[in-house]
């Protein structure tokens, strides 16, 4: 069968994973408790191919053309993303291992600060991953136990994470040439990638939509993957949405997850009934004093695929134009059509990234240039939000969540 091109890095990742777990048996079954018993080395063997099998459900059901064929049962959720958490772990004691068997080699000063470089090595990826999870992917929440845990994970990682605190409401104001006055300081709060799961809960979204409500935005808007696959709350979800106030209204775009999960047409009219407009190739001009903006949206643009077909028919000349897109590799295509902004997000700013001389390297860097932030290509520009909750793995490393809010201003 063809293997989708999109895959290759899971695909790699996992077999990486599968040897790292034959690496871990082969140093287990070489020490003297092994040794001496035949139990133990059938044990070791046996949990060595379990966790193979558990690796190849993880990824194999974390690629989003098969997550859907999963019944909706939380453990099951669950189960695959502790594989993926799993792998991260013991790829970094297998890494670290060599290091801890030639300490011994060394003089005893030096030993002791190669000691605790080894043990800051080993205890790294188990840390990075439980912060992730309880921590920087909630990074919205104020509840007291994710404050405890966050202070004592911190105090672990502090000097060699270099976790900083960060907004949880993120504000961008975005120049725009000729941006008629009564534009100017036009407050946009976007909400997207929320991923209804397992992992996020309607509760966490109830919060989220109290907190853009408190931003007192002009517009709302909701770009793409309110759910992660079949099964979840999805009704639940566009009756959370509805809460959010905004003067000119509620608007949207529907993501690839809506796609994954079949939910596309279901997602228009159930926001249709609640007040959210999801404009799937369709514009609504919205006045504000004596000017006019004109919002667009699209559906989720696939890959390989010829972006935007047909958008530039929705400009309006003389106004200012703004284009919903989940995907934000269209840029270049909307700013060649004279689209003044686009929003978008998909990308959750990477959701494992590690500042690197002043930049923000990720795996989401190898799929598109634009991973979070305000982009520009001459008079026009795209924000791309870190978006709200997981896929794949349910950490947030380095990437905290974040509800945008983004300001129109005059150049």
């Amino acid at each position: 069968m063809h293997l989708p091109w999109r895959y290759i890095p899971e695909v790699l990742t996992l077999l990486v994973a599968v040897f790292v777990q034959f690496k871990l048996a082969e140093w287990l079954l070489a020490t003297a408790h092994a040794q001496r018993r035949e139990w133990l080395r059938h044990t070791i063997r046996l949990t060595a191919l379990g966790c193979c099998v558990w690796l190849f459900f993880g990824f194999a059901f974390s690629m989003p053309a098969h997550s859907g064929l999963l019944p909706s049962w939380h453990w099951l959720t669950y189960l695959r993303a502790g594989a993926v958490l799993w792998a991260i772990c013991s790829t970094g004691a297998v890494m670290v291992y060599p290091l801890w068997r030639g300490v011994e080699r060394f003089n005893p000063e030096r030993r002791r600060s190669l000691l605790l470089l080894r043990d800051a090595l080993a205890v790294g990826p188990i840390v990075a991953a439980g912060y992730g999870p309880f921590i920087e992917r909630s990074r919205y929440r104020g509840t007291e136990i994710a404050v405890i845990i966050g202070c004592v994970i911190l105090l672990i990682a502090a000097n060699t994470m270099g976790m900083a605190a960060r907004e949880r409401v993120t504000e961008i104001a975005v120049p725009i040439p000729g941006l008629a006055r009564d534009l100017d300081g036009l407050r946009l709060v976007q909400v997207t990638d929320i991923h209804l799961s397992a992992f996020l809960s309607v509760k966490d979204l109830a919060r989220i939509v109290d907190m853009a409500n408190q931003t007192r935005a002009q517009i709302a808007l909701v770009t793409g993957d309110i759910i992660t696959g079949a099964g979840d709350p999805l009704e639940e979800g566009l009756r959370e949405l509805a809460r959010l106030r905004a003067d000119a209204g509620i608007f949207g775009c529907l993501g690839n997850h809506e796609i994954y999960a079949n939910a596309q047409e279901a997602t228009a009219r159930m926001g249709s009934r609640r007040g959210i407009q999801f404009l799937r190739g369709a514009s609504r001009r919205l006045k504000f004093g004596a000017a006019t903006l004109n919002l667009a949206g699209v559906d989720y643009q696939k890959l390989r695929q010829p972006y935007l077909c047909g958008a530039e028919r929705m400009i309006v000349p003389g106004t200012a134009n703004v284009l919903l897109s989940h995907n934000p590799d269209v840029f270049p295509v909307a700013a060649g059509q004279g689209w003044n902004l686009t929003i978008a997000g998909h990308t959750h700013g990477g959701q494992i990234g590690v500042e690197l001389l002043g930049e923000n390297l990720s795996v989401a860097r190898l799929y598109t240039p634009y991973v979070h932030g305000l982009y520009r290509s001459e008079a026009s520009a795209i924000y791309v939000s870190r978006g709200l909750g997981t896929v794949g793995v349910p950490t947030r490393v380095g990437v905290p969540p974040e509800v945008s809010v983004i300001r129109l201003c005059a150049t």
